[in-house]
């Protein structure tokens, strides 16, 4: 029912209301016109008897009732002119409803002066026409069943018109964007409750995102000053000539760092923001460039430690998009299987329209794996925020990329990040 139309739902309960009220009605009417019925066939059949032994005290040669209707009988005499049906030889004193020669009878014995009489009450003609009867009211609860429906068709209309109205409003509102408030009619009905509880709710929208584009306006500003500090110490730092040589690669990684961290800023901002809409189109972002900036920038982290990087770019793949966002894919894809590789190796690679990060490290329980995209969500060895992936996954919904996560306890782990053709 919930996948129909209000309308049609409105139809089809005054349609089933109606053919149960109808089926109700039916069934007392019904039982009504039998037991009616049947009362008359009894006081009928009993005046005859009363009629019947009122003449026989009268005249004892008067005759038993014999037409196609009525008949009736002196169990255990014989009569040479009609024979008494053998159903009727072992009935006791009492009302009896039984078939004799294939018609339906109501019977009723009495004793009386020493002998049995056996009355009956032909009712065939009387039960098909309670058939009749009955199918003529079946026919009638369909009627009503299908007229109800029409009304309710019909009347629906009218019923859902504010529904229809409200649920257009709703459609056409931005967070954003200007409304009016609902109005009040001297009613006051459940509809009007409804628009001022949506009213309320989008009151509350619009503050959340007022506070969301006050806290983004606040940290792109605030983060500029640091930034530009730790950009002005790297370029001192630069230009001491007493560094030595593993020195002044330290802090090549930390200007990279800080432009990376500014590029990420600008990333989180444009998520945050929801300017997924903007009519300008970024520009070919080279994902080989990002994968070698990222491998490089993890190997000068990773000094001293066991695991390798085995990259393969066999061809490079344009996507219209910032190169901030691509960069954040890409560095949570090769952090997370330098953090679960162990001591072995990664594998990087480029192809066939998608980039491959393998590791042969502890991989991910069955029950985790539908989780790792779920924002906050650790596995049981995770020593992460569960930020990252949610974040890849939000990126990928924005552009339409597909990822996805092939890994077994104890195998390793898979993730292939498909591009959009």
């Amino acid at each position: 029912m919930r996948r129909r139309s209000l309308r049609v739902r409105v139809a089809l309960n005054f349609a089933g209301f109606g053919a149960l009220v109808s089926l109700v009605l039916t069934v007392g009417i019904y039982l009504a016109v039998h037991d009616l019925g049947q009362r008359l066939m009894y006081e009928t059949l009993q005046a005859e008897i009363q009629d019947y032994f009122t003449r026989l005290a009268r005249n004892p040669q008067a005759m038993l009732p014999a037409t196609l209707t009525l008949g009736g009988y002196v169990l255990g005499v014989e009569d040479p002119e009609r024979a008494t049906p053998p159903a009727l030889t072992d009935l006791g004193p009492g009302d009896h409803a039984m078939e004799v020669d294939g018609f339906a009878y109501l019977v009723r014995v009495v004793d009386r002066d020493g002998h049995r009489y056996a009355f009956l009450y032909n009712e065939t003609l009387h039960l098909e026409r309670e058939r009749h009867f009955l199918s003529a009211l079946l026919a009638g609860v369909a009627i009503m069943a299908g007229l109800s429906a029409l009304g309710g068709f019909l009347l629906a209309r009218h019923v859902v018109a504010p529904v229809t109205d409200l649920a257009a409003r709703v459609a056409a509102l931005e967070p954003a964007g200007p409304c009016q408030p609902a109005t009040s009619s001297p009613g006051h009905d459940e509809i009007d409750e409804l628009s001022h509880t949506f009213d309320r709710c989008l009151t509350r929208i619009r503050d959340c995102v007022e506070r969301e584009r006050a806290f983004t306006a606040d940290v792109s500003h605030e983060l500029r000053t640091p930034l530009a500090i730790i950009r002005g110490a790297v370029e001192v730092l630069e230009g001491d000539d007493g560094l030595s040589r593993g020195q002044r690669e330290r802090v090549g990684r930390i200007e990279r760092a800080s432009h990376d961290m500014a590029d990420l800023t600008s990333a989180l901002l444009h998520l945050a923001r929801e300017q997924n809409q903007q009519t300008d189109v970024p520009q070919q972002c080279s994902i080989a460039q990002v994968v070698h900036d990222s491998v490089a920038k993890h190997l000068g982290l990773m000094e001293g430690q066991p695991v390798e990087i085995d990259l393969a770019l066999d061809q490079d793949i344009l996507v219209p998009v910032e190169r901030a966002l691509a960069t954040v894919v890409v560095d949570n894809l090769i952090d997370n299987a330098l953090r679960h590789a162990g001591s072995d190796r990664i594998r990087v690679r480029l192809e066939d329209n998608r980039l491959l990060v393998s590791d042969q490290g502890r991989g991910i329980a069955e029950g985790e794996l539908e989780q790792v995209f779920r924002r906050h969500f650790r596995g049981g060895d995770s020593d992460g925020a569960g930020i990252g992936l949610s974040l890849v996954k939000r990126i990928c919904d924005l552009h339409g990329w597909r990822i996805e996560i092939d890994s077994q306890a104890g195998s390793g782990t898979t993730a292939a990040l498909v591009f959009a053709s």
